[in-house]
């Protein structure tokens, strides 16, 4: 009867938990929220006479705290040896699905760009309700039949919104694009000090990729204030914001991410075994990279056009 409650196995049976339920509580309070706090711009009415932002950031606050509690579970066990090297590998299987997520997620809004770069004088549908088509307009008629468009006039135009001219690739995009591939070596670079159980090199390595991403989104909201042209009312700034924003977004994820890791790494957790949080990390930023490569060349460079704008 000794060894009832041994060990039999490679696997870890997780305890009961609450953190799964709460989180997704809260992201449905933070969507609510968000639809709320739309629609309170759009009409200047909060749904059933609510503002949404107040709902929005209470949601948003337990994402973080309830995601706080069950990453800290994670972590618990991880340094109560839980994590045998088979758990390891569901852990690095179960990243690797959720990036192939991600890679899709952008694939749309590529998909989105070129459909309306390589078919500009394809058809538009307009739509009053959805399902009830109520005209068809040219696309030559809203883009000038050529990609990038032709530039609109804010004054003449019928919906709100501008364009006048691209960004020239090699100005800050350029900048951009190096410094996100220095941080793609200074992360490699804490990821093999660690291997070689050198804390100092995986500390500096860390704490350079931290500050280049912080970098790196600091110089695109230098590079949106100097856009030539709207998110509303034009396909180019719509798609361009979308896939460029997005990837912001995800940037500003991922140095929240190796920010966590470098403070674990300063208080001495990780392992030349065991690390597997900084390597999702690490993955995630590689991934981070490579998708900005493809925005660069694709949006900024094929994109660009005759009309790049000067030196932003």
């Amino acid at each position: 009867m000794a060894d009832t409650h041994a060990k039999h196995h490679d696997y870890h049976l997780v305890n009961p938990s609450p953190w799964p339920i709460a989180s997704s509580l809260s992201a449905l309070v933070m969507a609510i929220g968000a639809i709320a706090w739309m629609r309170t711009h759009a009409d200047g009415e909060g749904v059933l006479g609510v503002h949404g932002s107040w709902l929005f950031w209470v949601g948003a606050a337990a994402v973080v705290a309830s995601a706080w509690a069950w990453w800290l579970d994670v972590i618990r066990e991880a340094n109560q040896g839980y994590q045998t090297p088979v758990v390891q590998l569901h852990l690095r299987y179960g990243m690797i699905l959720f990036i192939a997520s991600e890679v899709m997620f952008f694939v749309a809004w590529f998909w989105a760009y070129f459909d309306v770069a390589l078919f500009p004088a394809g058809v538009h549908e307009l739509l009053n309700n959805p399902g009830q088509t109520v005209g068809l307009v040219a696309r030559d008629q809203l883009f000038g039949g050529h990609w990038p468009p032709a530039a609109v006039d804010p004054t003449a135009a019928t919906v709100p919104g501008y364009f006048q001219h691209t960004f020239n690739p090699w100005g800050l995009p350029l900048v951009n694009t190096l410094i996100l591939l220095l941080s793609g070596c200074t992360v490699t670079w804490a990821h093999h000090a660690l291997l070689k159980n050198d804390r100092r090199g995986l500390i500096i390595g860390l704490a350079l990729t931290v500050v280049l991403g912080m970098t790196f989104t600091a110089l695109q909201a230098v590079e949106y204030s100097h856009a030539a042209f709207s998110f509303a009312g034009h396909s180019y700034g719509a798609t361009f914001f979308m896939a460029t924003g997005f990837h912001g977004w995800h940037v500003i994820i991922g140095t929240i991410f190796l920010l966590v890791c470098l403070i674990r790494a300063i208080r001495g957790a990780f392992t030349p075994q065991q690390h597997f949080g900084f390597e999702a990390a690490a993955w995630y930023w590689h991934f981070v990279d490579v998708v900005w490569l493809f925005l660069f060349a694709c949006i900024y460079v094929w994109g660009a056009g005759p009309a790049a704008g000067g030196a932003h």
